[in-house]
């Protein structure tokens, strides 16, 4: 399948590839459409981030700061409803005592010093994050929110990265040993997922197709913290976990993996999430494609190893991928 990006990747690949994060027990999977916290006693054990740090250099663009609206830069503040689960995405390293880090967490923080303004940056579990737009709580969010055409409907995006909908097993696990691109290859087996996000709903919405296979339907299982799907699949109450592509494909690439990454399913843009209609939004796309045009977007994507989730310029509302 062919991404978007591929001009920044191509540049990208001349880079030295990024060191391997140690994996923590019982890794809870990222929260782009999955939900918030790492499982009880998790943080501790959490990976340290990075050492680099990309948005150090980054400047206020005055001409970009314009695009605010005025009672904005005079504040100087954007509040930030913020869901934290596990590398790359967002996560707590080495214990919740420590700021969350991430590509999410990086992005948003560079965008804010474009902009010329300070983040106050609110944790919050994903599938609260969205309602609590519309009525002003947050100025935007983050959660690796994937632009689908119903949150269009309701939500404003602008994007920063592609990522999607993948699948992946217990290493060892036989039942599924190809990558996953039919809903048919999971007919009589058992999947697991986070509560409100895309994966529930896209797992849900097409859970007739066994039956018209003349096949044993599959099973959804839903649940509402992240590291509880990943729980239940070294357990064996599920045979395979739908999540993000860079979540699970970061999970399955730790020396110490537990997971078998099983390839993507369905791409899909993600972006800073806002309320409809928002006076924001140009203000924030600028802020992405001055970031990509300068090379800090390509750098904070080689630091969290996601470079092929690179976009080569940042839109508002992109039709959802077919």
């Amino acid at each position: 399948m062919k991404l978007p990006g591929n001009g920044i990747r191509a540049r990208l690949r001349t880079a030295s590839s990024l060191a391997l994060l140690p994996l923590f027990p019982l890794l809870a999977l990222t929260a782009c459409d999955s939900g918030g916290g790492a499982p009880a006693g998790a943080a501790a054990r959490a990976p340290s981030a990075p050492a680099d740090d990309p948005v150090a250099g980054v400047r206020a663009v005055d001409s970009i700061a314009a695009l605010l609206p005025a009672e904005v830069r005079k504040a100087g503040t954007l509040r930030v409803g913020s869901s934290v689960g596990s590398p790359p995405s967002a996560y707590f390293p080495n214990g919740q005592d420590k700021p969350p880090a991430g590509q999410d967490i990086d992005i948003a923080d560079a965008v804010a010093k474009v902009l010329g303004v300070r983040l106050e940056r609110q944790d919050a579990s994903f599938e609260t994050i969205l309602p609590a737009l519309g009525s002003g709580k947050y100025d935007f969010g983050t959660g690796n929110f994937g632009v689908t055409t119903e949150r269009l409907k309701t939500i404003d995006f602008v994007t920063y990265v592609n990522d999607g909908q993948g699948f992946a097993v217990k290493k060892g696990n036989t039942t599924l040993t190809t990558q996953v691109s039919e809903l048919t290859q999971l007919c009589g087996l058992t999947i697991g997922t986070g509560a409100g996000t895309t994966f529930e709903k896209t797992l849900t919405a097409q859970q007739g197709v066994c039956a018209e296979a003349g096949k044993k339907p599959y099973e959804v299982k839903v649940f509402a913290e992240a590291g509880a799907v990943t729980t239940a699949l070294q357990q064996g109450r599920i045979d395979v976990v739908m999540s993000t592509i860079n979540g699970l494909r970061h999970q399955a690439a730790q020396p110490a993996a537990q997971t078998a990454f099983l390839g993507e399913y369905h791409r899909l843009d993600v972006g800073f999430a806002f309320k409809k209609g928002s006076p924001l939004t140009p203000a924030l796309q600028a802020a992405v494609n001055e970031l990509i045009k300068n090379g800090t977007y390509a750098r904070i994507l080689q630091k969290w190893g996601t470079t092929a989730s690179a976009i080569d310029t940042s839109r508002i509302n992109p039709a959802e991928h077919a």
